[in-house]
Parts: C-alpha cells; structure tokens; sequence
C-alpha cells in the first residue's frame, strides 16, 4: 500500500487569479466547433467561478484525501470540492463515515420538514442512518421518506408521480428540503421533483454509487427519460450540498462498481492526462476496492467536475465535453431498453465508438486508441455494442439527442495530445458512417 499512497499524493498548487478573459474562461464562438483544454501549469487545482464577478478566483486543493490510521482512528473532517455559482454555491462533502456526523446534513435543511427519496435497494441499507443524521439532536425536524423501485427502467413521470404524491399527502410546504438517497437514477429524479414541487424546494444529494459520486449528483442536472429518448424531461436545478460517504461504496455490487468507473476514465480522457495516467497505474486498486484509490477519484473527479460546472453550469458548450460516449451510450440505452446495460456500460461503449471515430478523422494516434480499450477492459467495461444494435437505431436515437442543434448532431470527439477534446458538429460524416457500420452488423 506504501506504492498507492505516494500515487496519490497531492502537490500543493500557488494560488492564482486571472481575468475573464483567459484561456480558461473561453468565449465561446459562433462555429460549430470549440475545443478546450487547461494549461498544463493549472492541472490538479480547484477552481471556482462566482457568476457576478469578473475574475476566476483558482486555488489548490491541498486537503489529503484519505489517510487509513486517521480513519481508523475516528471521524475526521471531510474534503471539501466547492462548486461556485454565486449566490447558487455549493459545498461537495468528501470522505469516510460522514452519515455519522449530523451536522454536516442538518446544516443545510432551513425547514422543519423533510422528504427522503430512495430505493427498495438502497432504504434498508442507509434509510434508518440518514433519518438519524437528520434529526438527532435536532427534534423540530420531522422526516418523511419515499421508496421508488430500483433501476434507469423506473426513470420515468408515472414512478416520479409517487415522490409528488408522498410530497402533497405528507402536506409539505415551501420551506421543506427533499433529500436524494441513492444512485444517479434516484438523485435525477428526486432533483427534477424538488425543481418541480411547489415550483421548486431545496434538496440535498446523498449519492451512493460510484456513478452518482463522480459524476451524476454534481451539477445539477434532473430529470426523467422519454421511450423515444433519454434524459429528454428535466431541468438544471443545483443542490443545497452533496454529501458523498465513500463508505456506501461498501454495500456496491461489483459491476455498479465497475460502471461508475467509466465515467471515471472519461475526466482523464476529455481533460486531464494526468489522471488518466493514474488511472492506468491504480485501476486494479480500484477494481478491489482499495479506499485510498476510491477517496482519491472520486475527489479527483469532483474536482474536475465542478470546475467544469461553475464556468458552463447550462451546457452552452464547455459542459457538453463531459458527454464523451454518451451520445452513442445513450443509444445503446435506448434501443437495447433502459436498464438492460448500466449506465457506465453503455457510455464505455460509446466511449470506444468515439474514440474509433476520432481516429477515422484523424484526430488522434493508434496510442490513444488502444490505452482506450485496454483500460475499459482492465475495468470489465465493454468495449462494443450489443450486437442486436443497428445502424438504423444509432441513427435514429442520436437524431433526438440533446446535443442536436438546428438538425446538426454535434459529438465530443478527441483530438490530439491525450486530455484534448472538441465539442463540434463539423466533421465529416463518412466517418461517422463507417464507426457505426464497423461496430453493428447492419
């Protein structure tokens, strides 16, 4: 372990304040294209973007992630990733056994009444343990909770009716907070329903998937899926805080584990190398569950997240980069049946359909390629779609994609050095024609 835990040392970064008008906050033209990459002296910082002000105030993140005698030693304070959006600011919690620091939950609820949305899967595990950080100590407040049944084939408005009806028969009112208990799927919904009731109450994020911690309950995007479309009902609608205990991943099936990892890879392919490199050097580590290899992505990936998020929050382009391989993963999800593949497993496979596509443009080396495929595979991730997709479900799936503007379907792809990437609907479409057809039979 002595290995991991030089791996996952930290530097400690200057602090650094540049103008709006740096590299870093980029106007974004008027083309089809815009590609985006930090310069290499600002890798492994936090940055934070208040939407008043002028300047991007960037400053290290030097807090240690996770230390195993600490830990066992008792509860220690969390890391803490900010996602600055003025007035709209919010603190991510980071680390080991914060269900078992109240405070850090009661903070954040200004009413007296509160909703806990879960699963069948998640409520026996954590349910009893969340309605206590809630209210002990703390007898004003009064929980409800809402048990939705498990899985992306639940994501839809006659099951997101259920948390409406709890809301309404338990007579909650403006000042209540609704509280995500559970993976993506959970998080997205109880989200658009705080967005929704009453015109919009807060919530708060407890995610307790590797997907959801990296990536899904960071950024405030909610919703629930169409029959012809994923993700296609919802609203942008941030959090009061999300609170991430890396000791959920516990009770994680291997393959949610090895689904969340996915998303992982996808913040050192689109922007940040260095990860990527460590990914390929600890991906056995966190295959196995290593803590320190855990705490340390999901920190990491966090990280990257919310610096994304504060300087696009509405995915007006720089945010879009974080949808490498979900255009095709999507797809896969909506053709094949939603909850058939997780999540992760389809976007690795769009992944690799991308990254295919990349190189058929152009765009990158063979290298590139294949650190791709052996990664996913060293995750257990696929690296192809089912064979029962067609050219002809890509296709017509991905023409009512999100990213599809003015009939122009724009992709993530890569492009040059590892880490670069373009969101862009210029390229040619015989490469896109040739990725499908090389990866389904008709």
């Amino acid at each position: 372990m002595a290995s991991t835990a030089n791996a996952l040392s930290l530097p400690v970064t200057r602090k650094i304040t540049v103008g709006s008008s740096d590299r870093l906050a980029p106007r974004l033209p008027s083309s089809s294209s815009v590609s985006f990459r930090l310069p290499a002296e600002l890798k492994q910082v936090r940055l934070n973007v208040t939407s008043r002000a002028t300047r991007v105030r960037i400053c290290a993140s030097t807090t240690p992630v996770m230390d195993k005698a600490a830990s066992e030693a008792g509860p220690r304070a969390p890391t803490i990733v900010d996602v600055d959006l003025g007035d709209r600011s919010y603190p991510i919690y980071i680390g080991s056994g914060l269900l078992d620091q109240p405070e850090l939950l009661q903070r954040h609820v200004h009413g007296k009444r509160v909703l806990i949305v879960t699963n069948e899967t998640i409520a026996p595990l954590y349910l009893d343990k969340v309605t206590h950080a809630l209210t002990v100590g703390n007898p004003n407040v009064s929980v409800d909770h809402v048990i939705l049944p498990d899985g992306e084939k639940y994501k839809n408005m006659d099951v997101l009716m259920k948390v409406f009806d709890k809301a309404i028969e338990s007579r909650l009112d403006r000042r209540c907070t609704f509280v995500a208990l559970g993976g993506g799927v959970i998080g997205d919904m109880c989200g658009y329903a705080a967005a929704s009731f009453l015109r919009g109450v807060n919530f708060i994020q407890i995610p307790t998937t590797v997907m959801s911690q990296v990536d899904s309950s960071v950024g405030g995007k909610t919703g629930i899926n169409h029959r012809l479309g994923k993700n296609l009902i919802g609203a942008f609608y941030q959090p009061q805080c999300v609170l991430i205990d890396t000791d959920t991943l516990n009770t994680l099936p291997d393959r949610e584990l090895a689904s969340g990892l996915a998303e992982v890879i996808k913040y050192g392919l689109i922007r940040d190398a260095d990860f990527f490199e460590w990914q390929e050097k600890n991906m056995q580590a966190l295959m196995s569950r290593d803590p320190a290899a855990l705490a340390y992505a999901v920190k990491r990936s966090c990280e990257n997240k919310a610096e994304v998020v504060s300087l696009d929050e509405k995915e007006s382009g720089l945010r879009a980069t974080l949808n490498l391989g979900h255009t095709f993963g999507h797809a896969i999800e909506t053709g094949f049946g939603y909850g058939v593949w997780l999540h992760g497993e389809a976007v690795a496979a769009g992944i690799v359909m991308a990254v295919d596509m990349s190189y058929r443009l152009g765009w990158i080396d063979e290298s590139i390629v294949a650190r791709v495929q052996n990664i996913l595979k060293q995750a257990k991730l696929p690296t192809a779609p089912p064979e029962t997709m067609t050219v002809e479900m890509f296709k017509s799936v991905m023409a009512v994609d999100k990213k599809v503007a003015d009939g122009l379907l724009r992709l993530i792809l890569l492009k040059g050095h590892l880490g670069n990437c373009v969101f862009t609907g210029d390229y040619d479409r015989k490469a896109l024609d040739e990725t499908l057809h090389s990866f389904c039979k008709s």
